[in-house]
């Protein structure tokens, strides 16, 4: 997953320590070779030191003060990287500054190598812009049941199969649940919410083709209600943001539902496009968290880095893949260590 991004931080990340060690070992006095002839006999000439030997001093046996001309060509590079992986321009704008202000100017201390300075930056300012994720089960536990959830997004992006596999995540961490089939506009779509809700043993609440989706949804949440159910997940038909009356519909729902949270779902190969929309959804009817799927089939990693940023709100699972079982919570802390290798 993020395949080439990680390859792309490596990179900088190698940059930067070569380009900070450089300037160190620059900096470090000559020492005046020993003459040859005060040299004692059988004693093997002096050498001068190498510039690993350089570095080792500077970094390893003395502090360092990285100035910004010693790192301005690897960010500019750096930089560079990070908008070819789809990494919004505010966001890009965001690591460049965290990482520029983690290493000019600052007394590192003795004993820390170059890799550890860089890395320790980089993991900072990543965990900066991916913000905190989001616990689902732990909201549900500390609020009053049933909690109510609200799927949009746009047509095609795996929302009904998102829905899915969230209510057999969530059964499998002790939650009783209930589906509302609330897409009743797309051909197929109340029978293929149907079909994952008998796989996994969930009930599903759907009206015929072409009902309401509101009169749907509020028949789930009363059912929710009447059987001490403990999520309700809705699912909607899929929309762009710019068409005002469907828009117009999911604003209905939401009045009429009340979701504890709207959650948006979009795809991770999107990038740009998803950060985008995200944000023109959450203008619209809002969104509290979101689902990014085929994170498995997205190298760049663009959106994933992007999207909480830009919006504001966490990143709630990453779609890895078709089974029920592949979809991962979206932990900031995991994400970093995997990008960078799991460096300290």
């Amino acid at each position: 997953m993020f395949s080439g991004l990680r390859e792309r931080l490596q990179s900088a990340r190698d940059r930067l320590g070569a380009s900070i060690g450089a300037a160190a070992a620059a900096s470090q006095p000559q020492e005046p070779e020993k003459p040859a002839a005060l040299e004692k006999e059988g004693e093997a000439p002096a050498k001068n030191p190498t510039l690993a030997d350089k570095v080792r001093i500077l970094i390893i046996d003395r502090e360092l003060v990285v100035s910004e001309k010693d790192i301005a060509d690897a960010l500019s590079e750096l930089e560079m990287t990070l908008l070819e992986s789809d990494v919004a321009l505010p966001v890009t704008d965001a690591l460049i500054a965290d990482i520029r202000a983690g290493l000019v100017g600052k007394h590192r201390k003795i004993g820390e190598s170059v890799d550890s300075l860089v890395v320790r930056s980089l993991k900072s300012a990543l965990l900066k812009v991916l913000g905190q994720g989001f616990d689902l089960p732990a909201y549900i536990r500390s609020h009053e049941r049933p909690v109510k959830i609200l799927f949009t997004g746009v047509n095609g992006t795996g929302k009904t199969t998102t829905v899915a596999k969230i209510g057999a995540y969530l059964k499998k961490e002790g939650f009783s649940v209930v589906i509302g089939a609330g897409d009743t506009f797309r051909a197929g779509a109340i029978e293929q919410i149907g079909v994952h809700a008998e796989r996994l043993g969930i009930k599903v609440i759907e009206h015929q083709t072409g009902a309401d989706p509101s009169a749907v949804l509020f028949d789930t949440v009363q059912y929710a209600i009447a059987h001490k159910t403990d999520v309700v997940l809705a699912d909607t038909a899929g929309r762009f943001h710019t068409k005002a009356n469907l828009m117009s519909q999911l604003e209905k729902i939401r009045r009429v539902m009340k979701p504890d949270l709207i959650v948006y779902v979009d795809e991770a190969v999107a990038g740009n496009d998803a950060v985008v929309r995200a944000a023109e959804f959450d203008k619209t009817v809002g969104a509290d968290a979101i689902v990014l799927t085929k994170a498995d089939m997205d190298s760049r990693g663009g959106a994933a880095i992007s999207i909480a940023h830009t919006i504001g709100k966490p990143l709630l699972f990453l779609g890895t893949g078709q089974a029920y079982e592949d979809i991962m919570p979206f932990e900031p802390g995991a994400v970093v260590e995997e990008l960078l290798g799991g460096a300290a």
